[in-house]
């Protein structure tokens, strides 16, 4: 049994926006009171940032955020006018096209206030004043947050800016550290009050402390990797918080052929056959995400039950081992899906990979396709 498809392989991420949908709704419940805030930076996760963003504010998500200006005026170009948020800035920042497009800025330092005023926008932007509770990434220090609250106030008063709101993000590190963070973020708004700022919202919480942690839920919630379908526990699946997988990545068997025992498979022979068996390729390896650090420890789903990745994954592609299983070019292989059926999720490859679901969705290339569906499987087990 041998032979290769002769079509352009077809690698896809099929994207159920259906789950997506009630993913968001889900999550929007849990939240109440608090809004929603929902993430679909980097490409949503790698799942397509407009269509995602337009799924998300149509099923309780009432704003929006993103990682930096250009993305949120793709956002905006896209005919998206609710509330964009942005809060990665380097110095050459398109701050006041960000201002005309009213964006939302989240502001860790002077600097960034005075490029604002600098840019002379027609609009005044809503910034959102970041304090540093323990990541340590971007926002004020404690020793620097009175002199960013005062320099906020001065362009406010100048009608450069709208102060808007006081925000943090936080570490996950442990239910203790997570309360620190938040009584920080509390005595940092104590502090702004008493230099005379008034902020309209408060918000901390990310998927994580949205879902356990309802103190810090404040005034909004920033969902992310939750809405997508992945859990951002190791403790619970995505199912037992009932939420749905959204990324289904499937691609063709490529080619089959059968070895006999002792046949080595891929670079440095990781692998070698226990006996005769056949092998599937499959067209997909680490330049489409497929971690490299996954071979010999992942499997895939094809024809109604899991295979195991044989040898290293390579660039390009990726072997498995079929046994005797009936298996002909062109038959699908699902890599990761809803796990209905029995095939992996992006959880499983997250633990055959050493890391987390969220960087085994977000990491799928640009050689694959997204399908966006509504209502569907993806194709996961069948």
């Amino acid at each position: 049994m041998s032979g290769t498809s002769g079509a352009v392989p077809a690698r896809r991420a099929v994207i159920d926006l259906d789950a997506f949908r009630h993913n968001v709704r889900t999550l929007s419940e849990l939240a109440k009171p608090a809004e929603t805030m929902l993430a679909v930076k980097a490409d949503a996760y790698g799942h397509g940032m407009v269509p995602l963003a337009r799924a998300a504010l149509e099923s309780g998500a009432s704003s929006l955020a993103v990682l930096d200006i250009p993305a949120a005026l793709a956002l905006r170009e896209a005919g998206i006018t609710a509330p964009i948020f942005a809060w990665m800035h380097d110095p050459d920042a398109l701050f006041g096209e960000a201002a005309e497009a009213d964006i939302d800025l989240g502001i860790s330092a002077v600097w960034q206030l005075d490029a604002i005023a600098a840019a002379r926008a027609s609009v005044a932007p809503r910034v959102h004043l970041k304090i540093d509770t323990g990541l340590s990434r971007n926002g004020a220090t404690e020793a620097d947050w009175p002199a960013l609250v005062t320099a906020a106030l001065e362009h406010d008063r100048a009608g450069a800016v709208r102060l808007h709101a006081a925000w943090s993000h936080l570490a996950d590190a442990s239910p203790d550290d997570d309360g620190l963070a938040l009584a920080k973020l509390r005595r940092a708004v104590e502090v702004a009050e008493g230099l005379g700022a008034r902020f309209e919202k408060l918000h901390l919480a990310a998927s994580s402390a949205g879902i356990r942690m309802p103190e810090a839920r404040l005034d909004m919630v920033r969902f992310g990797i939750a809405a997508y379908g992945v859990s951002p526990f190791d403790d619970q699946t995505a199912r037992d918080l009932g939420l749905r997988p959204v990324m289904t990545l499937t691609a063709p068997v490529a080619s089959v052929k059968r070895v006999p025992a002792g046949h080595g498979v891929s670079y440095g022979f990781a692998y070698r056959t226990e006996g005769e068996t056949t092998l599937a390729l499959v067209p997909l390896g680490y330049a489409d995400g497929i971690p490299r650090i996954a071979s010999g420890r992942a499997s895939v789903w094809i024809g109604g039950r899991r295979h195991p990745v044989a040898g290293r994954i390579a660039m390009d592609q990726f072997v498995v081992d079929v046994g005797d299983h009936p298996v002909e070019p062109g038959d699908e292989v699902v890599v990761f899906g809803e796990g209905d059926h029995g095939e992996p999720t992006a959880e499983e490859w997250a633990g055959f990979a050493d890391t987390i679901g969220d960087e085994i969705v977000a990491r799928i290339g640009a050689r694959v396709e997204r399908v966006h569906v509504e209502g569907a499987s993806g194709g996961g087990g069948r």
